[in-house]
Order: structure tokens, then sequence, then C-alpha cells
């Protein structure tokens, strides 16, 4: 168990979303230092200005070199105990001959900000005291469909690399760090929730989340009861 994410550092990939803006609240208000990350300037300035104390950066965070860059500045607040990778939406198809080599593009350039962003900060988050990697993934990779092949396969891919990241953390900082999947059908009407969640994965014990998929509802919470802090 952890002291919670009060005084952490914490990043958001992919901020400027409903989602992002949900977490942020949600993670400022818990006492976390959070640094927002997205593409556009102007909705990064609203995000700072409905948020308040949030640190903001505009990278393409596809860009290896961007990302490294990037954490030249955010270290100069610290070294990160969170990155929470919200890159990414939703475009379908029409069967198999309607995913796109377009649509695909956008989905791979989603996973690339998740290498990136993690191969950076990986060394930050074994080194943390309480390291969290968060990603949202879908129902669809249990269920893919004809009409939505780029989308699962992209976010079975993240889900698979997540894995992967948590497999290392298991070896290299077992008791201290941790990689969760949410698992959400539709995201829409979930963002509240999805911040609560993301709080409380510094008060849950990383045996319980780390590599795990937690299904994410307006029902039910993601987390095991036995492991709040």
């Amino acid at each position: 168990m952890t002291d919670g994410v009060a005084s952490r550092l914490v990043l958001i990939a992919g901020a400027t979303s409903a989602s992002g803006a949900a977490v942020a609240r949600a993670l400022t208000a818990a006492g976390a230092a959070v640094v927002a990350v997205g593409t556009r300037s102007d909705a990064l300035e609203a995000l700072h200005a409905s948020v308040p104390g949030v640190t903001t950066h505009a990278c393409d965070l596809s860009d290896l070199g961007a990302v490294t860059a990037l954490a030249s500045a955010v270290h100069t607040q610290g070294r990160l105990d969170g990155l929470i990778h919200l890159v990414g939406g939703w475009r379908g198809g029409g069967g198999l001959a309607g995913q796109s080599d377009e649509d695909w593009d956008f989905f791979d350039r989603g996973f690339r900000t998740l290498r990136n962003t993690t191969r950076v900060f990986h060394d930050d988050l074994v080194a943390s005291p309480a390291g969290r990697l968060a990603i949202v993934s879908s129902t669809a990779v249990d269920s893919p469909t004809a009409g939505g092949a780029n989308y699962a396969a992209a976010k079975a891919a993240a889900d698979a690399w997540v894995r992967a990241v948590a497999q290392g953390f298991r070896k290299d900082a077992p008791s201290s760090a941790a990689a969760a999947i949410f698992v959400v059908r539709a995201l829409a009407g979930l963002e509240e929730r999805l911040g609560d969640e993301v709080v409380r994965l510094w008060s849950a014990s990383p045996a319980d989340v780390n590599g795990a998929r937690l299904p994410l509802s307006l029902s039910t919470r993601s987390l095991p009861t036995r492991s709040l802090g």
C-alpha cells in the first residue's frame, strides 16, 4: 500500500480530451502535481484555466525526439510518479474493406505515443516509490468486429505493450510500480469515474493492479475493495 497520490508528479498524455480534463481535476483535487500534455495550445490554455495548478506542455508524442525534450522540461519539476496515457479515439469502417490505411495511421499514431512515453519515462516510474502507468482500452480487444478491426488491433497492441511494461515492473520494482489497463465499452459518460479510479491506483497494492485489465463502468469499482487505503 502507498500513501496515496498527494504530492506525486503525474503526467497525462492526451490531457485535452474530456477524459483528460476529468483525470486532471481528480488528481489535482487529491493533491497531485499534474503535467498535462497535448498537441493543441489553445486547448491546453483552456484546460489550464479550468483546472488551476496544472502545468501544460504542447508536444507531438508520436515523435520520440519531442518526447525526450519533453522529459527534460518535466524533470525541472522532478521525476514522474505516474503516466496516464489517454491518447486515442474511435474511427469505424464498413467491414474489412472499410479498414482504410488512413484510419490505421490514426490508431497507429496513438500506439506510437504510448511506446514513446513509456520508454522515455520508464526509469522515472521504476525509481519512484509509487510509480503508476495506466491506459484506457476497450472490450473490442476481446470481441473484435470486422468493422472495427483497425481499432481492435491497435487496442490489443496497446494492451500487450502495457502488460509487457507490467512484467518489467515485477522484475525491477515489484513493491512500488504498477501498470494497469482500464477496459470500457465506451468511455463517454465515464470520464469522472475514470478520474476517481486513476486516483485510487495510488492507494492500491501494486501486486493487485500490476498487469490487470480492470473493467470500468458506472455501477462497479474497477479496483478491488481490499486494496484500498
